[in-house]
């Protein structure tokens, strides 16, 4: 079992290994510059590695993108094992990331947040107290109320 530095240098290096063969080294028209590498994590035995990659674009360049990544996995791994030099090279698994999309679903939410802020803002400005404008007594009060 390797320790969780090691874990962690090999998923670094598998990250910038995959990014820049994405970038200069593979041809596939489906993996233009529209595809970004996210986050790497190497279990501990470091035999799997997991690649987590973001699409900019619609739904059918997200299809497109996930499968040019699973013809590509051979030699995206081969390319890891030469830049490792580790005895097992680790199967690669393309997971697409969600981030983005919750990213939205947050700030659609916090949108919405403001809104009805602003809302509850805008008819508090007109507001009255219900009653005097401080219910409070003061010391002096009883003063007044015993001369009336």
């Amino acid at each position: 079992m390797a320790d969780n530095a090691r874990a962690k240098r090999l998923a670094d290096l598998i990250r910038e290994v995959v990014a820049q063969k994405l970038l200069r080294g593979i041809k596939d028209p489906r993996l233009g510059s529209h595809v970004t590498i996210t986050d790497t994590r190497v279990t501990g035995d470091l035999r799997e590695a997991t690649v987590f990659y973001t699409v900019y674009g619609d739904d059918e360049e997200r299809a497109a993108a996930a499968a040019g990544l699973e013809s590509a996995k051979g030699i995206l791994r081969s390319e890891v094992g030469r830049a490792a030099g580790v005895k097992f090279t680790p199967t690669l698994t393309f997971v697409a990331d969600a981030l983005p999309d919750t990213a939205k679903t947050i700030d659609d939410l916090l949108d919405k947040a403001r809104a009805s802020d602003a809302q509850v803002r805008e008819s508090a400005s007109g507001a009255k107290y219900a009653g005097d404008a401080d219910p409070y007594k003061k010391p002096g009060d009883d003063e007044d109320d015993a001369a009336e």
